[in-house]
């Protein structure tokens, strides 16, 4: 008895760490400022992107936050959705390289915007939302360094980009995965319609096989008939 109750104690000890474990992580995944969703399609047009800014002191509160566009792979049409109690600024810059588009060429894009004036306190979080006109297409992911400042003046500066294959930085920048599902979808539509086209195709072929078998059908059923006619006309005449 005495044993199983040890053992009993030792599972429960066991199952308490595990579970504060998993707790203390995903509060420490919460405390990130991210950025949602966590993937577009490359290329993707008229989209939003969120980023969620949770409080993460106990004795301040964060007054300004500052986002980092990068100007490598610019983010195109950028327009700022109005948050109550807070300001926001957006801070442009030129392009090393201009994008051709179908409505011109461009020269500047978005590579800051800084919203202050609000306050997020213990315990809570903010979501600021940034509207897009088109992703870029070519890289696979969009890093967004960020700034978090608090009232009590600590910056917490969320700029570590991720590496494939290691753990998650203590401070990492949130990330947002570009993919080639667009692209996918097109191919598969094009593979899906080539198909059908062959069916069709198919179709047609074995309708024309199957009314050509009918038509020799019909011929030599006539030729037979007409000789057996011929025959027994024949064989009457003889007998006569």
């Amino acid at each position: 008895m005495f044993p199983t109750r040890i053992t009993l104690r030792r599972a429960g000890v066991v199952a308490g760490i595990t579970a504060a474990g998993v707790l203390a992580a995903a509060g420490s995944a919460f405390a990130h400022v991210t950025v949602h969703p966590e993937s577009y399609a490359k290329g993707a047009t008229d989209g939003v992107l969120t980023f969620r800014v949770p409080n993460e002191e106990d004795t301040a509160s964060t007054t300004k936050v500052q986002v980092f566009l990068p100007t490598d792979h610019p983010v195109l049409g950028v327009l700022v959705t109005p948050e109550q109690g807070w300001t926001a600024k957006v801070t442009t810059t030129r392009l090393k390289t201009p994008i051709k588009t179908d409505d011109g060429t461009i020269t500047d894009a978005v590579s800051e915007i800084t919203w202050s004036g609000g306050k997020i306190g213990q315990g809570e979080y903010e979501d600021f939302d940034v509207a897009f006109g088109q992703l870029p297409d070519d890289t696979g992911e969009l890093a967004f360094k960020t700034l978090q400042t608090y009232s009590d003046g600590k910056v917490v500066r969320w700029i570590e980009t991720p590496e494939a294959g290691q753990e998650e930085p203590e401070n990492p920048a949130p990330t947002l995965k570009l993919t080639a599902a667009a692209a996918s979808a097109e191919g598969t539509a094009a593979k899906a319609a080539k198909s059908d086209a062959g069916q069709v195709v198919s179709a047609s072929a074995s309708d024309s096989t199957a009314r050509g078998l009918g038509i020799a059908g019909l011929v030599v059923g006539v030729l037979g008939l007409a000789a057996a006619v011929f025959v027994l006309v024949r064989s009457r005449g003889s007998r006569s």
